[in-house]
């Protein structure tokens, strides 16, 4: 079966983190993706990445250019005048400064789709200001609503800011391709990582606004004893979600807690010494012997894996999500499409 975007050319100038992630996913959807990157690896993707073989440009053809010189940027300009799409991640200017911002391409191809991936979008005080994922999910207040009650918040690294503004950028333009294809006309895609993440924050806006998280009262989320991350008898951790009345009730018959009222479950002042009795119950067995009498059933149960082990788990390797591959993991290409 063919993917979906077959047939549409992408050209992307490289930069770190959320473009080529962007790239990444247009490429595994079937796009032609044409990297244009730098003769020399940047600082800090050498730093993170390492010497190996950069994961992010799978699937992709990459094209060394110099873009301080006249000739390299005529030939990325050729590349664009026949590209669907365009991908860069630079700070507002540095295109327009090369002679390849959007009006200049327009002129080349006006059907040209041309995908802006930033951390604080092409306007606004902060757009020319350097910034990280975790900066960008702090200015959201998204990162303030992950910490438990007088805890450091903390989210995983590069997940929700980056990743999240890289499927807004794939998304965006392949919006944006479908609308050129009937209107005959490109659009600039200004794909801000503030405004990616806020937009994903919308079902935490809507538990906020209900005062069920990042208020005085008590969260569900960081409170309650049957939404929480608990330790085992050998140090690892697994987790338990049962929000739901009838999860909660198995969750307590799987735990044989008989004398807790499951009608209760709802009221926050039991949560207090109920999640004590938790935390001391499931400090008796380790992760695995947890796993064995809980994973696969309705109480919303998962342990907590490093990225080695969660590659070896059968519910992801029977999907083929994730593989141990240039000595670590890589995540195979989602969504997955079939033939109705």
């Amino acid at each position: 079966m063919s993917r979906p975007l077959e047939g549409v050319r992408i050209v992307e100038f490289e930069g770190i983190g959320p473009g080529p992630l962007a790239g990444r996913m247009l490429a595994d959807m079937g796009a032609e993706v044409t990297v244009i990157a730098r003769p020399q690896q940047g600082a800090v993707t050498k730093q993170l990445g390492g010497t190996e073989a950069n994961p992010l440009r799978r699937g992709k053809k990459v094209v060394l250019l110099d873009l301080k010189a006249a000739d390299a940027v005529a030939e990325a300009m050729a590349l664009v005048a026949s590209a669907d799409a365009l991908i860069e991640g630079n700070r507002p200017g540095v295109m327009e400064r090369l002679g390849l911002g959007p009006a200049e391409c327009a002129v080349r191809n006006p059907k040209l789709v041309y995908g802006r991936m930033t951390g604080w979008g092409q306007s606004g005080p902060l757009s020319q200001a350097a910034g990280h994922d975790l900066n960008y999910v702090a200015l959201t207040g998204l990162l303030s609503l992950s910490a438990h009650r007088g805890e450091r918040p903390i989210v995983p690294p590069t997940v929700v800011g980056d990743a999240s503004g890289a499927l807004g950028l794939a998304f965006g333009i392949v919006c944006a391709l479908l609308e050129a294809r009937t209107s005959g006309r490109g659009r600039t895609v200004d794909a801000a990582i503030v405004d990616i993440t806020s937009m994903l924050g919308g079902l935490a806006h809507w538990v906020h606004a209900a005062g069920q998280i990042g208020g005085e009262r008590p969260s569900p989320f960081h409170d309650a004893p049957f939404y929480d991350v608990y330790a085992c008898a050998d140090g690892r951790y697994i987790t338990v979600g049962a929000m739901e009345p009838q999860f909660y009730k198995l969750l307590l018959d799987k735990l044989g807690l008989a004398d807790v009222d499951p009608a209760l479950q709802y009221d926050t002042t039991t949560w207090p010494a109920l999640k004590a009795r938790f935390t001391a119950l499931f400090s008796t067995r380790t992760r695995d012997e947890w796993s064995a009498l809980l994973e696969g059933t309705d109480v919303c149960f998962a342990p907590v894996l490093d990225l080695d082990e969660a590659a070896r788990h059968p519910h992801l390797r029977a999907r083929g999500t994730l593989a141990l591959a240039q000595g670590g993991v890589v995540a195979a290409a989602a969504p997955r499409f079939s033939m109705p």
